[in-house]
């Protein structure tokens, strides 16, 4: 997957589990735990909801990596 994350290293700092990050963003714990494996790529909105969740900015949490076969 092109999009990599770091939102476990952030829900971690807040210490908090992959439920309680769900509820307060509005999804359910599977879908944290799939964004978190790089699995699920979060709509722009939730991205977002995320970021502000962290209290970081969205390109602290994922970051989007060129395909080496895709040429610029």
């Amino acid at each position: 997957m092109p999009l990599l994350n770091r939102l476990k290293e952030h829900r971690s700092k807040l210490g908090m589990n992959q439920t309680e990050l769900g509820k307060l963003a509005g999804v359910s714990r599977q879908t944290i735990s799939l964004i978190e494996r790089g699995d699920y790529s979060p709509s722009v909105t939730l991205a977002l909801k995320l970021a502000m969740i962290c209290n970081v900015k969205v390109e602290d949490i994922f970051e989007y990596e060129e395909d080496e076969t895709h040429e610029k």
